[in-house]
């Protein structure tokens, strides 16, 4: 995957932490997510942008409002979707040698504290830890149904459960999502080739194959979705159908990690979408199973390549120096 770049010239790492963004055509969602992490109270990190090649003016945006020694922007040269856009922002993380990596999408706002908390139960779990994720919220204060953390492949974290302070989850979306640069080193980097959807329920449950991981719900976000939905392809307009040929495909990829547990899910999950899509939706059934069971082909056969990172064989990413374009 070819990743060109751009970085301000005064670009110069300052903290051990470094949060990773990744946007597309959504500036004014992106300045309100990065005026909150740099907002940050009890702690502070670094900001790494990484654009999947905007056209809404994005990049204009941050140099005049964002032109700070702490911010760097990086222009993917295309669209490599969220998955790419997170395996390139964590490869360019993990090179220059931060900590922490602090994962979000755009239209993440995090409230002051949730990078503090999120530090706090790391020290208080002493170091044991994967991944360390935050409690998601839509706008209307309501949990957000789309980033509930996993605590097994069948289930998630109850809501009576957010009341305990630390909170063991094996899947977590990268709506505030805290990884040590160790571990990224041990597992490799999201999976790019997933394009969009699942790839980071893969990545954090790699991760939680080898490390404990937690939900903090003291540490707490807002995802400004446009709509509080998961995706249902039974109710959405034909005009996404592209997007979830990568959901059902990714899905089998994902979830055939965990043996009989992982197809009896995936199984039991598309076999219950297939009958939700005969009863519910509006349009074009017959073509919206077509693009289920298309995916969930594709996903027998996808091989994607779990991509490692190593600093030591790149020298022009080094602390504190300006990345090579």
């Amino acid at each position: 995957m070819n990743h060109t770049g751009e970085a301000f010239s005064n670009w110069k790492i300052k903290q051990d932490i470094v949060a990773v963004v990744v946007t597309y055509n959504r500036k004014e969602l992106l300045k309100q997510c990065i005026k909150k992490i740099l907002n940050q109270k009890g702690a502070s990190c670094d900001v790494i942008i990484v654009d999947n090649a905007s056209t809404d003016g994005t990049g204009q945006m941050v140099r005049e409002e964002f032109n700070l020694p702490q911010v760097l922007y990086k222009n993917t040269g295309s669209n490599l979707g969220g998955a790419g856009g997170f395996e390139c922002g964590v490869r360019e993380a993990v090179h220059h040698d931060y900590e922490y990596l602090w994962l979000m999408d755009d239209d993440t706002l995090p409230e002051e504290n949730a990078l503090a908390k999120l530090l706090e139960a790391g020290e208080k779990l002493a170091g044991k830890w994967g991944f360390l994720c935050s409690a998601a919220y839509w706008t209307d204060g309501n949990r957000c149904c789309a980033n509930i953390p996993k605590k097994t492949i069948f289930s998630h974290v109850r809501e009576k459960d957010y009341s305990s302070e630390i909170i063991p989850v094996k899947m977590a979306s990268f709506v505030s999502l805290l990884v040590k640069r160790e571990v990224v080193e041990n597992v490799g980097l999201p999976i790019g080739e997933y394009f969009i959807w699942t790839d980071d329920y893969e990545f954090t449950g790699r991760i939680s194959r080898m490390y404990p991981g937690y939900l903090v719900p003291a540490s707490k976000v807002v995802h400004a979705m446009k709509v509080h939905a998961k995706p249902d392809i039974a109710k959405d307009d034909w005009g996404r159908m592209d997007r979830y040929f990568y959901l059902y495909r990714n899905d089998v990829h994902c979830y055939r990690q965990y043996g009989i547990k992982g197809w009896s899910y995936i199984i039991l999950k598309d076999v219950y979408t297939t009958g939700s899509i005969i009863l519910h939706s509006k349009e074009k059934k017959a073509a919206k199973v077509r693009v289920l069971w298309k995916g969930f082909q594709e996903g027998l056969y996808f091989h994607p390549e779990i991509k490692m990172v190593d600093v030591l064989k790149d020298p022009t990413m080094k602390r504190g120096r300006r990345p090579e374009n």
